[in-house]
C-alpha cells in the first residue's frame, strides 16, 4: 500500500488520518484544499486537475480531499480509497467546533484564512449548509463512483466512524510491523 487517496465530508477526519498515515508509512501527504486554494484564488479546474495527476504520478503518495471529480487522476491511481462515511450529527458538531476554533484564530489553515461568522453558520453557502446539503446529495453518488474505482481493482476501505478508523489504523501499524 503505497498510494492512499481519502475523501469524505467535511470535519471527518481527513487531514488527521491522513497525516498519521504519511508519518507510519513514510510518504508525502497533500491536501487538495491547499492545492486548490491559492492566495490569488481558486485555481481553474484544468489546472487543479494537471496537479493533482502530477501528485499521483509518484510510486508513493496519500492524498486527500472531498473531490471526486478528480477521481480519474486520484482515486483510480490508488492502491487505496479510504471513505470516511461518518454520521451527519458527527460531521455536524465537528463542523461547528471546528469552525469556532478558526474563528477564535486557534487553527490556522487555507479555510481558516477565508472564514467569517457567516460562512461558517449563517449564509446560504455556508459551511455547514454545505455540509448537510452535500451529504445528503452526494452519498448515493459516492456509493456508484466508489463502485467503479473498485472495480478497476482499487481496495477500497469505507470507514463509518472514528472507531472504525482507529481500529484500521492499528490493523495497518500491525501488518506494517511484521516481517
Amino acid at each position: 500500500m503505497q498510494k492512499i487517496a481519502l475523501f469524505g465530508a467535511p470535519a471527518t477526519g481527513k487531514t488527521t488520518l491522513a497525516r498519521r498515515l504519511a508519518s507510519e508509512l513514510g510518504s508525502c501527504h497533500t491536501d487538495l484544499d491547499d492545492l486548490l486554494f491559492t492566495p490569488d484564488g481558486a485555481l481553474p479546474l484544468a489546472e487543479f486537475r494537471r496537479q493533482a495527476a502530477e501528485i499521483t504520478s509518484g510510486d508513493a503518495w496519500i492524498v486527500e480531499g472531498n473531490f471526486s471529480k478528480l477521481a480519474d487522476v486520484v482515486w483510480h491511481r490508488a492502491d487505496v480509497l479510504v471513505w470516511l462515511d461518518f454520521p451527519l450529527p458527527l460531521i455536524v458538531s465537528r463542523i461547528v467546533r471546528r469552525s469556532l476554533r478558526q474563528l477564535a484564530g486557534r487553527e490556522d489553515s487555507a479555510q481558516a484564512r477565508r472564514l467569517t461568522w457567516g460562512r461558517a453558520f449563517f449564509g446560504r453557502r455556508s459551511l455547514l449548509r454545505t455540509a448537510v446539503r452535500k451529504y445528503r446529495n452526494n452519498r448515493p453518488r459516492y456509493v456508484q463512483q466508489v463502485g467503479q474505482t473498485a472495480a478497476l481493482g482499487v481496495e477500497v476501505v469505507r470507514l463509518r466512524s472514528p472507531r472504525e478508523a482507529k481500529r484500521w489504523m492499528t490493523v495497518l501499524r500491525r501488518a506494517e510491523a511484521e516481517p
